[in-house]
């Protein structure tokens, strides 16, 4: 995963919407530094994370990720993003290593 790539991709599309780090940041409930780290690759975002980006930049994660829009249906990535975050960290773990493993498999 090239993680200097998602993050330009993540700054490209938060000015593209004329939006402030600091605003990104209210979206998300994280903190601006936060983001302006991802976007330079210095942090990694969890996955819960990541997805609250994609939520709060309007966008698809396979957008984020790949360059591409393999999914356009936004409506259904709001509705994994909400249940995202009201897992415990036990069960995201979970998730990220299932998402791993369909990444590898297909």
């Amino acid at each position: 995963m090239d993680y200097q790539e998602v993050g330009r991709r993540l700054a490209a599309r938060r000015r593209a919407l004329g939006m402030k780090q600091a605003q990104v940041s209210e979206r998300c409930g994280i903190n601006d530094n936060y983001i302006s780290n991802i976007e330079r690759a210095v942090s990694i975002p969890s996955l819960d994370v990541f997805m609250r980006l994609c939520d709060a930049l309007e966008t698809t994660p396979d957008a984020m990720l790949l360059g591409t829009a393999l999914c356009a249906d936004r409506e259904a990535w709001r509705a994994v993003t909400e249940q995202l975050r009201g897992l415990t960290p036990q069960q995201l773990r979970l998730v990220e290593r299932f998402i791993q493993w369909v990444r590898e498999e297909v």
